[in-house]
């Protein structure tokens, strides 16, 4: 990128960020998720870096927050509550400490970590140990007078007292134990934290909304942040909001941030119970990914950890680089949602036929995975998103769903962007494309198309049909090179000699690879029927036709009337099923799979859990004990069900760590959210 070509593109950022800043901050008005909006603020922050003589003043980069409300009363910060320079990987961490190593003096450092609490920072002002003054961050410099809304948070002391046998040792030595006592005697103590609400508490007054037939809320934050600046206290005080306290402004005799703590535990506030010195920046990354990994667990939404230097002269010293400390990092945790180029538009043609536009990436880190495709699902979907090659858009990845393209940035285009056409013909056989009355996609109706067969083998070995470990994309093209595993049945008539000879496979991985196979040919009735690749037959219909029909010949005999009978078998999809056997290819295959050695085994009968039996499960987001497939397979052994989509008809949706949207819907529906441990706690 060039210079010219770098300061159109901050331009463009510094405008629209500044709009997401003013629509949130300001209007309290969500139009992207806060992980999209800091990685368009990381992106203007990286360009900043590269070309610092273009930045300006007025530079996102250089301001915090949104500006005071005329009506409230102005307060004045006498010390900037600054922001914080965030950081998104390991290497960025690493880099900071080298960065301060450099402008400093000391060749080490002790750091100390805290929860980042996704809340409203405020600051509140104690006169001889009572509360008579509480602001916003406001800009920075200029916050709002919120005294009276605070003073409803049973959490913020309204009078300070000395809890001495809270004290730890450093809070022993005279000079702050007398500096504590006079403080509160004459004098001013500063403190700063959070407003937040607790996701239970959230949970429950959205509920209590949705009775009075009033709008929910989106998320705690914004219930926090509307809460304090509503003019009447009244409506603050029926909120169950809390604060966290982690910051002591006035100077009382401590020498280090963990000091301030301690503190403040001392004078009646709630701390981090999680916070803790950190001897190196090793230690560091581990906190940040400990605390990462039991998220979902605590009962606030944090968005990352706070790393500062805890020597609060080293502190000092290392100075303010625009509007943020360079002793202090806040270290996010990947979010669902970020922002990148769209480089181009290529299409795929699956194993139904159906062809699905992917967007080309530039590549970005999203959910901590680096993705550089995106699925764009279809052309109806192209034209919603008014999406062009070229355009900056966001993208989301929620577990472990395909990434998707959320939305396009029309504001920074640049007049390069260009339309996208989907193709008439199939992209591999050239066979004119068809797009059935009712459907959104285009599909290759020739049976014969390599895209197709291709296709149909990776499914067909993928871990929830077959699961052949060791043949994944590039091996079996490459068996179909060589024109030794052109449709399923081949793979069980390979052996290791017509591995062993090909260019880079060695006897050891030819060997390992047949092992795989030999191990895979007995599989349960359900995933053998899932591994067919039968069109509109998914995970679940699969398990619902073995249930059924309890073997292959079972289901193949089946009538199209004994298929309508099944519960979500409805009459397109047991078209489709009958249809597919009556396919002569197909009868074929299927035969030819169990005479090559295949064993399909029974469904196993279920052992009845009065808890769960006939309750419905959705899971979203990453579980952290056990997989996925694991906990739906539990679900299912105990007399549950599980679905792919949340409706009115579940029962319970078990978020893990970034859950998607189906958090969101079960939110909506009132559904019933469990945690990981509560889900485990159900099923025991």
């Amino acid at each position: 990128m060039t210079k010219e070509e770098a300061k159109k593109r901050i331009e463009k950022l510094r405008k629209l960020i500044e709009h997401y800043r003013y629509s949130y901050h300001v209007l309290d008005k969500e139009e992207i998720s806060d992980a999209a909006h800091d990685s368009l603020k990381h992106e203007l922050f990286v360009l900043e870096s590269k070309h610092p003589d273009l930045i300006t003043s007025d530079s996102p980069t250089q301001r915090v927050g949104g500006e005071a409300l005329p009506s409230f009363r102005k307060v004045s910060h006498k010390i900037p509550m600054l922001s914080i320079e965030d950081a998104f990987e390991d290497q960025e961490v690493k880099d900071w400490e080298e960065y301060i190593r450099k402008i400093s003096k000391e060749r080490a450092f002790e750091y100390f970590t805290e929860l980042k609490i996704d809340g409203f920072a405020v600051s509140l002002l104690y006169k001889n140990g009572v509360f008579f003054k509480g602001a916003t961050r406001g800009n920075g410099i200029v916050g709002e007078d919120v005294t009276q809304n605070l003073k409803t948070i049973e959490s913020i002391p309204l009078k300070l007292e000395l809890r001495l046998s809270l004290a730890k040792d450093s809070l022993a030595k005279p000079r702050i134990k007398q500096t504590l006592k006079n403080a509160l005697e004459k004098g001013e103590i500063e403190v700063r934290g959070e407003v937040y609400m607790e996701k239970e508490d959230f949970e429950n007054l959205n509920k209590e909304r949705k009775k009075k037939g009033e709008s929910i809320f989106a998320n705690p934050r914004n219930v926090a942040a509307g809460s304090i600046r509503q003019l009447d206290p009244k409506l603050a005080a029926s909120r169950p909001l809390r604060f966290m306290a982690y910051d002591l402004v006035s100077s009382l005799g401590q020498v280090l941030h963990s000091e301030e703590h301690e503190i403040l535990n001392v004078l009646g506030f709630k701390t981090d119970k999680t916070a803790r010195i950190c001897k190196n920046i090793q230690e560091v990354l581990e906190y940040w990914k400990g605390i990462g990994r039991k998220r979902g667990s605590l009962p606030f939404l944090i968005d990352g950890v706070v790393v500062s230097i805890n020597s609060n002269k080293i502190f000092q010293n290392l100075g303010v680089a625009g509007k943020s400390p360079r002793g202090i990092r806040a270290l996010k945790f990947a979010g669902s949602q970020a922002t990148t180029k769209m480089l181009d538009i290529k299409v795929q043609v699956g194993r139904t036929g159906a062809v699905t536009p992917v967007a080309v990436l530039e590549p970005v880190r999203v959910a901590g995975v680096v993705i550089s495709r995106a699925t764009l699902h279809n052309e109806d979907e192209i034209k919603r998103l008014g999406v062009k090659i070229g355009d900056t858009v966001i993208v989301e990845r929620a577990g472990d769903v395909i990434p998707s393209v959320m939305k396009a940035l029309p504001e920074l285009r640049n007049g390069s962007e260009r339309e996208f056409h989907m193709p008439k013909k199939c992209p591999v056989c050239q066979t004119g494309l068809s797009r059935p009355e009712g459907e959104a996609v285009r599909r290759c109706e020739n049976k014969a198309c390599k895209a197709k067969l291709k296709e149909s083998l990776r499914h067909f070995v993928s871990k929830k049909a077959f699961d052949i470990k060791g043949l994944g994309p590039k091996i079996l093209d490459r068996l179909g090179e060589e024109n030794l595993a052109a449709l399923p049945p081949d793979i069980f008539e390979l052996q290791e000699g017509d591995l062993a000879v090909l260019e880079r496979f060695g006897e050891k991985s030819a060997s390992n690879i047949i092992s795989a196979i030999e191990k895979s040919k007995t599989i349960p009735l359900q995933r053998f029927i899932f591994s067919l690749g039968i069109r509109h037959v998914g995970e679940e219909t699969a398990i619902e036709l073995a249930k059924h029909f309890n073997s292959p010949e079972g289901l193949q005999k089946a009538s199209l009337e004994d298929l309508k009978k099944i519960p979500d078998v409805g009459d397109v999809m047991a078209e489709s099923i009958f249809q597919w056997f009556r396919l002569k290819q197909n009868q074929r295959m299927v035969h030819d799979l169990l005479k090559a050695g295949v064993r399909v085994m029974r469904p196993k009968q279920t052992t009845q859990n009065r808890k769960i039996k006939g309750l419905t499960f959705v899971f979203t987001g990453g579980l952290s004990s056990l997989s996925r497939e694991q906990a739906k397979e539990r679900v299912r052994s105990l007399g549950g069900e599980v679905s792919e989509s949340v409706s009115r008809s579940t029962n319970y949706v078990v978020a893990g760590s970034d859950s998607g949207l189906k958090f969101q819907k079960a939110r909506d529906l009132k559904i019933k959210i469990l945690t990981e441990q509560e889900f485990l706690n159900l099923i025991r």
